[in-house]
């Protein structure tokens, strides 16, 4: 048997496009030519299963070897192997005719990302690092003769009598000066390693050493001595292949540890598994996160039957559950050409759409069964649940029921309980509930403090999402407004129309509010004297509650926001008009002696927001000393 061709296609810029272009990666010649050799493995298996084939199974595995000497990578399997007609109709008439597809539709494409389908071109990606590429098959079938195919890169091959005596096939790339890398058995390890961890059928390169134990020495202690044995690159089982019926927590633990090495246990965990309308496995697991938004390091990975593909999974998994750790396997996600790039269709929408409502259902099984455990999560799990709530509705229709909101003595509540907890009190003049909250407990507790002496509740809403989170729940709840407790006067918050009078006259008022803005002397800070409970502080600096929530989303990347970040800060001044402070300041007799006390009473509610520094700090410090020694 000898037969030489030439291909016929219409083009001979394919190999040129293969090389350069297809394949922005190289190392990626090795995932396609071994998950060839799996794809024929398990059709072997298949057939024996059936009963099609009754030969010996024996072993089947595929092994892959380095010759550096030779400059050759050698793919072979025991799987089906194909005839010398079945070659000139796979190799040379299929994948050519997908290459030229790919052709004619890369002339109209502007971008790589956008050629949709796929060509059948994963055997050709070894000429991105081979000059001669060699296949040596015999086909399973009965009474099958050998066949040798080899092609230099061109449109030019070469069929011959093969020399395998065993079904399978065997790819020999003879590896280009530009590639050598590839010869390196370290670069090989690693790739295999990222592609072929989880295949389903054993992916042997080369041997490894082992310790094992050999006897004992004088004193009785265990010897060991080193073996080799065969270097298995896969799990073949990986856990989301298997039942979850059949899995501990142990298992899942475990395999965490085997994605991320040194990372910490996760939270909890969720399997996915589903056969209509589309396939889908997988495990996603909730890390441990701190407050701020981490860099992510552990990426959700996407694999295709076992086969890794990508860890950019963000049109897959809902943007909100990208933080989540874990795998997801799908052959119904359709993927571009080169498998590198996802296509948004129909099949992907509704993954995505899967995904977030089994997060849901997780979270509010978890709620209802383990609320403590649920609980203790919290800080961790909020960040996803808020997060959601705000960029999905249909998520949100669901967490409404799971999100907590917590409060400064340490209690957490859903909504509802909230809202139940404080509408007896928490209810202002126009029948608006008011839910006060604390973004910094230790800076604000002069506020905190005043609003629970006059039984109110304070929740705390620290993170960095909680300026979105909090805009979000105001569209959502009825009558109900949210305000931070040092946004003003705690009277004011929760407005009851609760009218007090001033113990001072008018004409002593306006002085008042003189002496201050003189002593303040900073357009900055607007001035007002207030009648409040002569227990209530002399004198509070706020920021008004819209300006300050405008701030804090510009400050975590909220759009549109970016104007009120570099406006400058304003603040209100509240005097308290009913305080003994203003009686001392209206009863001094120097001009000097009103704005000292004004001057160190306006310092004193800076200090307690965290507002005095640099040299007005020092000057109090001095100033404070000094009538300390007095």
């Amino acid at each position: 048997m000898q037969e030489k061709g030439t291909i016929s296609i219409h083009t001979e810029n394919i190999f040129p496009i293969i090389k350069k272009f297809l394949y922005s990666d190289h190392e990626i010649f090795l995932r396609e030519l071994v998950s060839n050799a799996v794809d024929a493995s398990q059709k072997m298996k298949r057939l024996a299963i059936l009963g099609e084939y009754k030969g010996d199974l024996g072993e089947v595995r595929v092994e892959v070897s380095v010759n550096k000497k030779k400059k050759t990578i050698t793919i072979s399997d025991r799987g089906i192997g194909m005839t010398a007609e079945e070659i000139k109709k796979y190799i040379n008439q299929i994948a050519f005719s997908g290459a030229t597809e790919f052709v004619e539709k890369f002339k109209d494409a502007g971008d790589a990302k956008e050629i949709i389908g796929k060509f059948g071109l994963g055997f050709y990606s070894a000429f991105m690092v081979a000059d001669n590429v060699e296949i040596d098959t015999l086909s399973y079938q009965e009474g099958a003769e050998p066949a040798r195919w080899i092609c230099d890169g061109s449109t030019e091959f070469e069929i011959t009598e093969g020399t395998r005596k065993e079904r399978g096939t065997t790819i020999t790339l003879h590896v280009n000066k530009d590639s050598v890398e590839f010869l390196e058995e370290s670069r090989i390890q690693n790739v295999l390693t990222k592609y072929a961890k989880f295949l389903p059928i054993e992916v042997k390169f080369g041997e490894k050493d082992k310790q094992v134990e050999d006897g004992e020495d004088k004193e009785g202690k265990k010897k060991y001595k080193t073996v080799k044995e065969d270097n298995i690159i896969n799990n073949t089982t990986p856990l989301w292949t298997k039942s979850p019926n059949d899995l501990t927590d142990e298992d899942y633990l475990n395999f965490y540890k085997e994605l991320y090495p040194f990372s910490e246990e996760p939270l909890f965990w969720i399997h996915l598994n589903v056969d209509y309308p589309f396939e889908l496995t997988g495990i996603l697991y909730f890390p441990k996160l701190k407050k701020d938004f981490e860099v992510q390091k552990n990426k959700i990975q996407l694999y295709s039957r076992q086969v890794f593909i990508t860890d950019e999974t963000k049109d897959v998994v809902p943007e909100f559950l990208m933080l989540l750790h874990g795998v997801i396997d799908s052959p119904d996600i359709p993927l571009n050409v080169s498998r590198s790039y996802l296509q948004s269709d129909g099949n992907v929408k509704k993954i995505n759409t899967y995904i977030s409502k089994k997060v849901a259902d997780k979270l509010s099984e978890l709620f209802k069964k383990e609320r403590e455990s649920y609980e203790s999560k919290w800080e961790d799990i909020g960040l996803f649940v808020k997060y959601g709530m705000i960029s999905d509705e249909k998520f949100y229709d669901k967490a409404k029921d799971f999100v907590l909101v917590k409060n400064t003595a340490g209690k957490y509540f859903t909504m509802k309980e909230y809202e139940a907890h404080i509408e007896a009190n928490q209810v202002d003049k126009d029948n608006n509930k008011v839910w006060l909250y604390a973004t910094n407990v230790a800076k604000q507790d002069s506020f905190i403090s005043d609003a629970v002496d006059k039984g109110y509740d304070v929740i705390v809403l620290d993170t960095p999402i909680d300026s979105h989170f909090i805009n979000h729940m105001e569209t959502k709840l009825e009558n109900t407004q949210i305000k931070r407790v040092d946004a003003d006067n705690i009277d004011k918050l929760i407005d009851k129309d609760e009218k007090r009078e001033l113990v001072i006259n008018d004409e002593q008022k306006e002085a008042v509010k003189g002496i201050f803005d003189k002593a303040i002397n900073n357009k900055a800070y607007t001035v007002a004297v207030e009648p409040l409970a002569p227990s209530d502080a002399p004198v509070s600096v706020t920021m008004p509650e819209f300006m300050r929530r405008m701030k804090d989303m510009q400050a975590t990347g909220g759009g549109g926001f970016n104007m009120f970040g570099s406006m400058p800060d304003n603040y209100n001044v509240t005097v308290n008009g009913n305080h003994k402070l203003v009686d001392k300041i209206i009863a001094a007799s120097a001009d000097g002696d009103k704005e000292g006390l004004a001057k160190q009473a306006f310092d004193l509610a800076l200090l307690s927001q965290g507002l005095l520094e640099g040299k007005a700090l020092t000057d109090f410090i001095k100033r404070s000393t000094a009538i300390l020694g007095e």
